[in-house]
């Protein structure tokens, strides 16, 4: 089992949301984020979401799902980007689970 984990601008919701039809991610969560980046400290996130001190509505769209369908997720998100000029990427995370508790 995976946990697959997508970041993006609002915007790009029903994007989001059928690459994870595509995927046969059949069940997700949303969360909305405000996403904040200064140039000023180191950050881990540094190319999370723009430069500057601007703040963007974003969204962290995430669920537990098999191996495959993580993977082919995260193809068709690579996919996106690279076949997209939005200036804002979707970012994919795949996280490995190492117990449930089902």
């Amino acid at each position: 089992m995976k946990f697959f984990i997508v970041t993006c601008l609002k915007e790009y919701h029903d994007v989001v949301t059928k690459i994870f039809k595509q995927a046969n991610i059949r069940v997700f969560s949303v969360t909305d984020v405000i996403g904040f980046k200064d140039n000023h400290t180191p950050n881990l996130l540094a190319d999370w979401f723009a430069s500057g001190d601007e703040k963007f509505d974003s969204m962290i769209i995430f669920s537990f799902t098999d191996v495959e369908n993580a993977e082919h997720a995260m193809d068709l998100i690579k996919k996106y980007n690279d076949t997209s000029d939005t200036g804002f990427p979707l970012r994919a995370f795949i996280v490995p689970v190492e117990k449930t508790s089902y």
